[in-house]
Order: structure tokens, then C-alpha cells, then sequence
């Protein structure tokens, strides 16, 4: 709620482009983010004995941004679907991020390549004598690799992409093009098809997560499992969001545009999809162990043994316990530099829960590796696997930005995005 309209700054203004000090990080970023990268995979896959490490280091990184980027279309468009004007100024930032989605699908290429020419490289149900290995029944194994087949394989993860890359082109493009035009009828039609972008969109994540994540231990189901990951997703996506915009205020771009009163909002909504990610991961636990079916719980006994098991506890304490209370006052969600620190420690935190979701499956099948984490080696292997990753997504972040404007500046709900205030 605003008590006066502020006024807004010409599009062409340079509060609302990319500083040169962060255009001129793109280049070096991609470059060093490959090479990080592949040095990161080639550690992974040759200096650790384990033979399914290197993809899996590669796999959880890439789940990492994956999440980054899907989190950031499902915020631009619940944005449209409920007209929001408090997070205008910001939404630009998701935006960009979101088309990374086009990247993403080609950093994909290399789990498919996997998929077709070795056995159970990444995923245990690739391998032909699986079943006979583990004791299964025939028939119920016949039936479960109708599901989990090679081709079926890659033609839903060809649906999930084109889903996926559709949406993030239609919201990108129309933002942007409404910079040129301001056309208010483009926002009209962001809202109107936002309704089935989301269904379309949640469906689509949901199986894409039993797809890449739950096959990699193929006995295991757990019907909450892509919620799970979406909880992980949305609220790194609202991190993303204070992190961008604090980083991007401190080069000197939109000062006046991004209040106190956003970071406000975001410490919220980070405090409530802390408090979502818990809820969910204590009722996938809750409902598991009261059960207590075999086929459920190996997944959650596999990750109390070993460092899994400090991992597991450590989670609990770190990812929800200690950001829920630091968020929760309203003296830190007013100050953007306590919201930029709690966002990027969100972020790291957001990483482990990934690390600990792909991981402990690398060793799934090794006799005595189960609790092992690949040692210093692989846990430095890991690391730079991500880092890389992320340099190479922040890299051609800052590309698509320096060729566009960090603000959608010609929003219709712009003036009401910078007015905004809290009640």
C-alpha cells in the first residue's frame, strides 16, 4: 500500500541496465565455469573409486541449477496468475533466470548420452541383469521397465523440456517486448494463459522429478517426492531474487526502485517456504516411518547410515532449524543486507539437500560404500562440479542481461511496485 505515486525514471535510464563492472564478468564466468566444470567431473569419475561417482557429482549439480531456474518460472508466473504488483520491479531478475532453461536442456545431452551407451552409469534400472542382481520378481520387474525404458526415457524428458522451454520463451519474450511497446494487452495475455501454465507446469515438474531423482533408487516411490523438490525450488527462487537484487544495488542499478519494503516481502516469503520445505520433508519421513514397508524405508535407511547420517541431522538444523529463526524477525527482514546473507546461506543449504537427495545412491550396489561420501576427494569433486555450474549459469545470465533491461520497465504495475509499502 502506497500513500503517494512515485515517479518512474525514462526506460532508457541506467538504473534500470546491467553495469559494465558486472556485463564484463559474463565471458570469464562461462569460460572458467566450463573448465571448472569438466576438471570437476574428470575428479569425480577417475579419482574416485566408485563408478557411478562422476555422473552423479554432474547430476546433482545440474539438479541444482535445474531447480534454480524452474523455482524462477513458477514465481513469474503465480506472479501473473495473482496480478501481483509488490514484485514487479523484481520479476525481471526471474525472468532471467528462467530462460536459462534453454541451457539447461542442452547440459542434459550428457545424462541421455549416458543413458544409451553404458550400464547403469547413473541410473541403477539401466542395467540389464538389475533385477537378477537384486532378487526381483520377473513379472513385476517386466512391468516396472515399461516405465523405465531408454526410449520412454528420453522422449518425456524431450516433453518436460519443450514444456518447460515454451513457457520460459513465452513469459521472456513477452516481458521483454512490452519493454519496447508497452502494450498493456501483453500483460492480459501473460494473466490469461498463466492458469494452465502453472497446471501444465506442475505436472510436468512432478514427473520429471520421478523421472531423474526417485529412478535413481527405481525399488523406491514416494508420492510427495516432487513437492519435496518444488518446496526446495520455490524457495530458492525467492533467494535468487535478494541475492540478484542486492548484488545488482550494490553495482549502482536500480536503487530507488528496489525498497526496503521488497526485501521485506522476500524475508517473508523465504521464512514461509522454509517453513513449506519442512512441512513437506517431515510428512514424506513421517509417513514413511509409520508405515514401515521395506521398499519405503531403504531409501531413508541408506541416509542414516554413515556421513549420510550426520548429513541427515545437520539438515534438520541447518536448513530449517537456523534460517527459520533468523528470518523470523521483522528488524532482519527490513535490513537487505541480513536477507542477502540468510538468501545465499539458503542457497548453500539448498545444494546439501540436493547433494544428499543424489548422492548416496552413486554408491548404491558397492559393497561396504554405503555411508560413504567418496571421501575429501569426492566431496572436493562435488564441489566443483557445482561451482562450475553455476559460474556457467550466472555467466550466461549476465549475457542475456547486458542485451536487455533488469527491469521490466514499462510493467503496468511498475509505479505500484515501487510505491509499495507494508501495512
Amino acid at each position: 500500500m502506497s500513500k503517494h505515486a512515485p515517479a518512474i525514471k525514462p526506460a532508457d535510464d541506467p538504473a534500470f541496465k546491467l553495469p559494465a563492472s558486472l556485463s564484463a564478468l559474463s565471458l570469464p564466468l562461462c569460460i572458467g565455469g566450463v573448465l571448472v566444470l569438466i576438471v570437476g567431473w574428470l575428479i569425480a569419475t577417475y579419482g574416485v573409486d566408485q563408478p557411478k561417482f562422476g555422473m552423479s557429482a554432474y547430476f546433482a549439480a545440474f539438479m541444482y541449477c535445474l531447480t534454480l531456474v524452474l523455482g524462477s518460472l513458477f514465481f513469474v508466473m503465480i506472479q501473473h496468475l495473482v496480478r501481483a504488483g509488490w514484485s514487479a520491479v523484481l520479476r525481471r531478475i526471474a525472468e532471467l533466470v528462467m530462460i536459462m532453461i534453454v541451457p539447461m536442456a542442452v547440459l542434459f545431452l550428457p545424462i541421455v548420452v549416458t543413458l544409451w551407451t553404458s550400464d547403469a552409469a547413473l541410473y541403477r534400472w539401466d542395467s540389464p541383469t538389475f533385477a537378477q542382481d537384486n532378487h526381483l520378481d520377473p513379472e513385476m520387474w517386466a512391468n516396472k521397465t515399461m516405465w523405465l525404458s531408454q526410449d520412454w526415457f528420453t522422449v518425456r524428458a524431450c516433453i518436460y523440456f519443450a514444456i518447460w522451454i515454451g513457457l520460459a520463451v513465452y513469459y521472456f519474450r513477452g516481458s521483454v517486448e512490452q519493454d519496447e511497446t508497452g502494450e498493456r494487452a501483453a500483460t492480459d495475455r501473460m494473466q490469461f494463459w498463466s492458469g494452465p501454465a502453472v497446471m501444465l507446469y506442475c505436472g510436468s515438474m512432478t514427473f520429471a522429478m520421478f523421472d531423474w531423482v526417485m529412478s535413481l533408487a527405481p525399488m523406491w516411490f514416494s508420492t510427495m517426492f516432487g513437492v519435496y523438490l518444488f518446496a526446495g525450488s520455490i524457495l530458492s527462487a525467492h533467494c535468487i531474487l535478494a541475492v540478484g537484487a542486492y548484488l545488482l544495488q550494490q553495482a549502482g542499478a536500480m536503487r530507488d526502485e528496489v525498497t526496503v519494503e521488497h526485501y521485506h516481502d522476500l524475508g517473508k516469503l523465504i521464512f514461509g517456504f522454509v517453513t513449506f520445505w519442512t512441512y513437506i520433508s517431515f510428512s514424506q519421513y513421517l509417513l514413511i516411518w509409520y508405515a514401515n514397508i521395506p521398499e519405503e524405508t531403504e531409501w531413508l535407511y541408506h541416509r542414516q547410515l554413515g556421513t549420510w547420517g550426520t548429513l541427515s541431522l545437520a539438515l534438520v538444523f541447518l536448513h530449517w532449524m537456523l534460517p527459520f529463526l533468523g528470518t523470523m524477525s521483522m528488524y532482519v527482514r527490513r535490513r537487505p543486507r541480513w536477507i542477502f546473507f540468510w538468501a545465499f546461506y539458503v542457497l548453500v543449504m539448498h545444494y546439501i539437500d540436493i547433494y544428499w537427495m543424489v548422492m548416496p545412491e552413486a554408491h548404491a550396489g558397492v559393497p561396504g560404500a554405503h555411508g560413504s561420501a567418496g571421501g575429501v576427494l569426492g566431496v572436493i569433486a562435488s564441489v566443483l562440479c557445482v561451482l562450475g555450474m553455476v559460474a556457467l549459469m550466472v555467466g550466461l545470465i549476465l549475457r542475456v542481461a547486458s542485451q536487455t533491461r533488469i527491469v521490466a520497465v514499462r510493467d503496468p504495475r511498475l509505479a505500484e511496485s515501487i510505491a509499495f509499502e507494508n501495512i
